[in-house]
C-alpha cells in the first residue's frame, strides 16, 4: 500500500512521558514542539492516559502538529471502537492524525489486561479484517489518515506493507531500517524510533541510555528482533554490552545524533521520530531546542 495520507514529515519526535504530565504541561509541551518546527508527535500506550482521548486533547491545543499513536494496543478495545476512534480524530482533525496498531507484549495483554496473546500475529490479521469491514454511522471523514503497524519481524513487516500504509519499528537500529525496507518495498511509511542521549561523556551517555533500555531488554520481542539483527547472549547482561547501547542509542552532540538519523534515512527510512533519553523525567525541553537546530 501507498505511504498514508497524514504527512509526519522526514524527522518527528516520539514523546512517552508525556503521560507523565498533568494536562495543562501535556498541552505546552506539544505546543513547544509544534512552535519549534517539529511537525509531528508520537504518542504511546500501555497503562496510562487513552491515546485517542489524550490525541484529541493534544490536537485541540495546537494548530498543525501531527499526532501519532506509537502504539494503540489492538487488544484494548476491539475492531470496530479502533476504527470509530481513527475517523472521529480524522474528522476532526483532518491530516493531523495517523494510526500506529501494534500487538504490545504478553505482560502488558496476558498479565495486565487478562487476554489471550497466544497468537498476536493471528489476531493482528483479523483484527485488520473487522477494522475494514466495522460499522461507522457518524460523519466520516474526507480520508483516514492511514494506519502502520508495529513492526519488527519479518512477518509483521510484510503485514505492515499489504494491509497497512507502513510500519513503526521501535527499539532498533539502521541495519534494521534496512532489512525492514527490503522487506517492505518501496511503496510504504518506514517510519522507525531512535533513542537519543544528548551527553558527551560515555560513561554517562551509557548509563542514561542503559535506565532508558532497561525495561525493553526483559521483552521477548525486542530480544528475538536483537538476535536478528546480529546481536547475542553476550550483549545481554550488565544492562546491555556497549556494543549494544551505542547499536541502539545515539549518543552524544546535536551534530552526532543528527548523523544517526541520517543512518535510518539512508538505509530507507522515510520518517524517523526520536525519543530523548534523560536522567530525570522532567519534560526535554533544552534538548528538543537543540535538536531542531540540527534535525530541522
Amino acid at each position: 500500500m501507498a505511504h498514508p495520507s497524514v504527512d509526519l514529515g522526514p524527522v518527528g519526535i516520539w514523546y512517552g512521558g508525556i503521560d507523565a504530565l498533568p494536562t495543562p504541561e501535556a498541552r505546552r509541551a506539544v505546543q513547544l514542539v509544534e512552535s519549534l518546527g517539529f511537525p509531528s508527535l508520537w504518542i504511546a500506550e500501555a497503562v496510562g492516559r487513552d491515546p485517542f482521548v489524550s490525541a484529541a486533547v493534544l490536537l485541540a491545543a495546537t494548530e498543525r502538529l501531527k499526532l501519532a499513536t506509537g502504539i494503540a494496543n489492538i487488544y484494548a478495545r476491539d475492531p470496530m471502537t479502533m476504527a470509530a476512534g481513527q475517523k472521529t480524530l480524522a474528522e476532526a482533525f483532518p491530516g493531523r492524525f495517523l494510526l500506529g496498531l501494534g500487538v504490545s507484549h504478553g505482560h502488558l495483554v496476558a498479565g495486565v489486561r487478562k487476554h489471550d496473546w497466544s497468537k498476536p500475529y493471528s489476531y493482528m490479521v483479523e483484527y485488520l479484517d473487522k477494522m475494514d469491514k466495522a460499522l461507522f454511522m457518524a460523519v466520516r471523514p474526507a480520508d483516514d489518515g492511514g494506519r502502520v503497524l508495529a513492526a519488527l519481524g519479518p512477518k509483521m513487516l510484510a503485514l505492515s506493507a499489504t494491509r497497512a500504509n507502513g510500519s513503526h519499528p521501535y527499539f532498533t537500529t539502521p541495519d534494521h531500517t534496512k532489512i525492514a525496507r527490503d522487506v517492505m518495498g518501496p511503496d510504504a511509511l518506514l517510519a522507525p524510533e531512535q533513542m537519543v542521549v544528548l551527553e558527551t561523556d560515555p560513561t554517562e551517555a551509557r548509563r542514561i541510555a542503559r535506565a532508558g533500555m532497561k525495561i525493553y531488554l526483559g521483552l521477548p520481542n525486542y530480544f528475538n528482533n536483537l538476535r536478528r539483527i546480529g546481536f547475542d547472549e553476550s550483549d545481554w547482561t550488565d544492562g546491555g554490552s556497549d556494543r549494544l547501547v551505542d547499536a541502539i542509542v545515539a549518543w552524544g552532540t546535536p551534530e552526532q545524533v543528527a548523523a544517526r538519523v541520517r543512518e535510518h534515512h539512508a538505509a530507507g527510512a522515510d520518517h524517523v521520530c526520536v525519543q530523548v533519553l534523560k536522567a530525570d523525567a522532567s519534560m526535554p525541553e533544552r534538548e528538543w531546542r537543540d535538536l531542531a537546530g540540527v534535525l530541522l
